[in-house]
């Protein structure tokens, strides 16, 4: 009966890593997870455009040092990643945020918002639209 104990033990040490590390795999290469929600920043749940095929669209967007953006939505999911400096966003009755280097966002949707850089230094972000034929990335408001 022991050695069935052991047998079963070893047997189970050896499938459960597999089973829980299966859907974890990666490359191979080290990653460091940025970002993993189903909702924006003002906690809306993200929905995709259902107007046509997909359309991803990736930019860097700058924005320079005393600027800020036109007030805006966005009609597709918009992953954000700021590469450097620092944007302050106005969303409204949902208040203001301000984010840093090295942080991510989806950012808000049906809200309507503008950032500002009130820093020395030029903010740049890595922006990815999820979208599809016809649908609108920035709608201006």
């Amino acid at each position: 009966m022991p050695r069935r104990c052991l047998t079963a033990a070893l047997v189970l040490a050896a499938i459960v890593p597999l089973a829980g590390g299966a859907a974890a795999q990666d490359s191979g290469y080290p990653a460091a997870p940025l970002l993993s929600t189903g909702v924006t920043v003002v906690g809306e749940t993200l929905r995709y455009a259902a107007t046509g095929p997909a359309r991803v669209t990736a930019s860097i967007v700058t924005i320079a040092p005393g600027s800020k953006t036109i007030v805006h939505k966005h009609g597709v999911p918009m992953f954000a990643y700021v590469l450097g400096g620092e944007l302050t966003v106005d969303y409204g009755d949902h208040g203001r945020r301000t984010y840093r280097q090295g942080q991510a966002l989806m950012e808000a949707m049906d809200v309507a918002h503008f950032g500002v850089n009130y820093g020395v230094e030029p903010v740049r972000i890595l922006v990815v639209y999820m979208g599809a034929e016809g649908a609108e990335n920035v709608i201006p408001q």
